[in-house]
């Protein structure tokens, strides 16, 4: 008997109407479950095939209730925007974990998208301050977008949303694209990043990953009391904003093999004894979680939030009817 695989558009993806709360569920889980040690997920590995460029292998499976297996292959190619092409794009395959088939394909671009903003919005949920009104978004691509809107889920009091970006009509997209997503909130488009980040209650910054980074936001403009989230790895983020901070990564064998790699998160840097906890101590109860003082976290992305966000994809589009069956 010839095996099928379902192939799941983007579009269809859209279509299945998965909210945000949905999917940072989902990310929790996944890592409450490797903190139990439930499951299988090295560090991803990757290849750099031009400057700045990488393509990555990311394999997970999350054992106990979950049960789920896959794979993710994606690219992060800063230069494609200007060639008209997306910054990341790849697949993601989702198998089953008893016989090891391909159960459904789709792309890992939304994926991607989808569940690194969850996963900023789980961090929020047990570092941030319930009382937060304003959050810095430097950088106004697609991970603002999804960044902003699980900040939305986390911060029912969210009311100025300060953006910077180094192209004046990419802000001015963002502000019209997300501006009816909180309608009651005041959007600035700052002139510089300076006047984005300092008083923010959260700094989130959302850079091309590059290999030698600038990290062009210092300690002083970050105040006391504040939430730093690194979705673009050590790009942005200047090494005294961590330092003393409560800080936080993904995952640590994660941060810790991609550091010694030698390509990232090197010249001061929070090394293995400065990380207080990852996400999966938190999210299983092992450790607490801080919602004052400096906080910061560097959030990689790691498979098991894609095999979560992968495994809801395919459940809801079998539901469903959408998506097309392929023989293998």
């Amino acid at each position: 008997m010839a095996a099928e695989v379902l192939w799941i558009s983007a579009k269809e993806i859209d279509q299945l109407g998965i909210t945000m709360t949905e999917i940072m569920d989902g990310v929790e889980a996944g890592f409450a479950a490797i903190g139990r040690d439930e499951g299988e997920m090295p560090a991803k590995i990757g290849i750099h095939p031009r400057e700045d460029c990488f393509i990555h292998a990311m394999p997970c499976y999350l054992g106990g209730d979950i049960d789920r297996a896959g794979v993710k292959c994606v690219s992060g190619y800063p230069p494609n925007p200007a060639k008209g092409h997306p910054y990341i794009t790849g697949i993601m395959l989702l198998n089953d974990p008893e016989t090891g088939l391909p159960q459904a394909v789709m792309d890992a671009a939304w994926v991607t998208a989808w569940r690194t903003g969850a996963a900023s919005g789980v961090y929020a949920r047990h570092f941030g301050d319930p009382d937060t009104t304003s959050v810095a978004m430097i950088g106004t691509g697609v991970q603002a977008r999804v960044n902003l809107l699980a900040m939305k889920e986390v911060f029912p009091k969210l009311a100025d949303i300060r953006c910077y970006d180094l192209y004046e009509a990419s802000t001015d997209r963002f502000i019209a694209d997300m501006q009816p997503q909180l309608p009651g909130a005041a959007f600035t488009k700052c002139a510089d990043m300076q006047s984005a980040v300092t008083g923010s209650d959260v700094l989130i910054t959302c850079t091309p990953i590059v290999e030698t980074p600038e990290r062009f936001i210092p300690r002083d403009w970050v105040k006391d009391d504040c939430l730093v989230i690194s979705v673009d790895y050590d790009s942005a983020i200047h090494e005294d904003v961590f330092a003393g901070a409560n800080f936080t990564c993904d995952n640590r064998n994660q941060y810790v093999w991609t550091r010694e790699q030698g390509t990232y998160f090197r010249n001061g840097y929070p090394g293995p004894a400065d990380i207080d906890a990852d996400m999966s101590e938190i999210c299983s109860g092992t450790k607490p979680g801080q919602r004052s003082g400096r906080r910061g976290a560097v959030l990689m992305g790691i498979a098991s939030h894609d095999i979560m966000t992968a495994a809801l994809v395919f459940d809801r589009a079998a539901k469903a009817g959408l998506g097309t069956k392929v023989e293998l």
